[in-house]
């Protein structure tokens, strides 16, 4: 009988632990506190046109009840979205635990300025008074439609092919960059000295030697938020047609026995022959070494470095020009053209080489058919190029006055005879460089500009 009473009240114990427990999990379940998650963009920071953001909600547990979805701005609210789901089956097992939409976000609707994307997420658990779990997420966008405007300043702007151009032009404040297209090639625009505050700014470009004769000229600038304006040049710029010379230069096997082992450690195949070594050179290298200048002439300080009148090579007669188009021939044969994009000075033997003007090393090293090498920034994209040294008397980073002594002249990389190659670039263009020599063309087409900026 004992034992029958014992067996009783455990049977009665384990139910009313059971019921109890279940009543536990049952309000466990229902006054879940795990929130709805939310995973929003991604999203602009700046809302320069209709934006399509990408929106998922999810709660594993209860499920979700509500979306909501404002874009607020002032005492503005707009409301995106809204959206209420019904419950479903037993703990709403069978209603909706995932949502997936795209967000249409208009800034037409909208001022400029400020605005706040606003996501609210209910689901349905009993908690907060039964208003069950509540999950926000929010972005902070710019409303911003409007380019900077641009305003060209300088008048009869006369360029050569070939040749420099300046310009003078204005934009709005909210420009953070700004410059010229000539055809698909960009050249930057940099900050006036004279009237920074004002939105004035000076672009040097050039018009390369193969331009075809009606290239797309147009002024351009962007905003921090992406917005762009263009403004077509081609009626205020004018390129004058230039001729260039053809010359032919002849490749004996005795030049090539000269100057190939210069090259050995960039050659692919060291046992082709040595008319294909040459093509090699003349080619693959001279292109890779046309990039490295390139990049050089795009390591600029905004500042103008350069003063007054460009220095010439002392007592140095002209023996290639800027521009020569060059027939390669081997053994009577045509076997490859090349343009010649500097000027060949000659004087004595290791003649003394000076910065033409003021401005600092950026470069001064071997390199491939120029031999040893240097490149002095004169800012704003100006820089000038000393090749087929002998000997570099300067150092990346010093900064150097016109007529220093920075090297001595020679016939490194592919140079048949002592020489200077010098070089011109403009935003890592080359241009031709006797305009530089020329103080008339200095005043007029560049310091007259600079000096008009008010």
């Amino acid at each position: 009988m004992r034992k029958k009473r014992s067996a009783t009240l455990i049977l009665a114990v384990c139910t009313i632990v059971l019921v109890f427990g279940s009543i536990g999990w049952f309000l466990v379940a229902i006054f879940e506190g795990e929130k709805p998650k939310i995973q929003l963009g991604p999203i602009p920071v700046f809302l320069t046109k209709t934006a399509e953001v990408p929106l998922i909600v999810t709660d594993a547990k209860r499920g979700i009840r509500t979306i909501k979805v404002t874009l607020k701005q002032d005492n503005r609210h707009i409301t995106l979205l809204e959206k209420r789901f019904s419950f479903e089956g037993l703990f709403n097992a069978e209603g909706v635990h995932r949502f997936d939409t795209v967000l249409s976000v208009d800034p037409s609707e909208f001022n400029q300025g400020r605005a706040d994307l606003e996501v609210y997420a209910w689901d349905y658990s009993r908690s907060s008074s039964g208003d069950g779990n509540l999950t926000i997420a929010e972005h902070k966008m710019t409303v911003d439609t409007i380019p900077p405007a641009l305003r060209l300043v300088s008048q009869l702007n006369y360029v050569n092919k070939g040749g420099t151009g300046l310009i003078v032009y204005q934009t709005t404040s909210d420009a953070i960059k700004s410059g010229l297209y000539v055809g698909e090639r960009f050249f930057p625009g940099y900050p006036s000295e004279r009237s920074p505050e004002k939105g004035m700014h000076v672009c040097y470009f050039g018009i390369p030697v193969n331009t075809i004769k009606n290239i797309n000229l147009f002024l351009w600038a962007e905003d921090k938020a992406g917005n762009i304006s263009k403004a077509n040049l081609n009626r205020s710029i004018h390129i004058r047609n230039k001729k260039f010379r053809t010359r032919k230069i002849n490749i004996s096997d005795r030049f090539l026995d000269g100057v190939l082992p210069y090259f050995a450690p960039e050659l692919k195949d060291p046992t082709d022959r040595n008319v294909v070594k040459f093509l090699e050179i003349n080619q693959r290298i001279r292109k890779k070494n046309g990039k490295v200048f390139y990049d050089l002439g795009t390591d600029t300080l905004p500042e103008k470095l350069w003063e007054g009148s460009w220095l010439r090579l002392k007592n140095a007669a002209t023996m290639a020009r800027f521009g020569d188009k060059r027939f390669y021939y081997y053994k009577g044969k045509v076997i490859d053209e090349q343009v010649h994009m500097g000027v060949d000075l000659a004087s004595l033997a290791h003649s003394k080489v000076g910065a033409v003007n003021n401005g600092r090393i950026i470069f001064a090293d071997r390199l491939g058919i120029y031999g040893l090498t240097i490149v002095i920034d004169h800012g704003q994209g100006v820089a000038s190029t000393y090749s087929h040294l002998s000997d570099i008397t300067v150092k990346p980073g010093e900064t150097v006055a016109k007529g220093d002594v920075i090297a001595l002249t020679g016939k490194t990389g592919l140079a048949g005879g002592d020489h200077l190659h010098f070089g011109m670039m403009i935003s890592g263009l080359f241009v031709n460089p006797i305009e530089w020599w020329d103080n008339h063309w200095i005043k007029d087409n560049v310091t007259r500009k600079l000096n008009a900026v008010k």
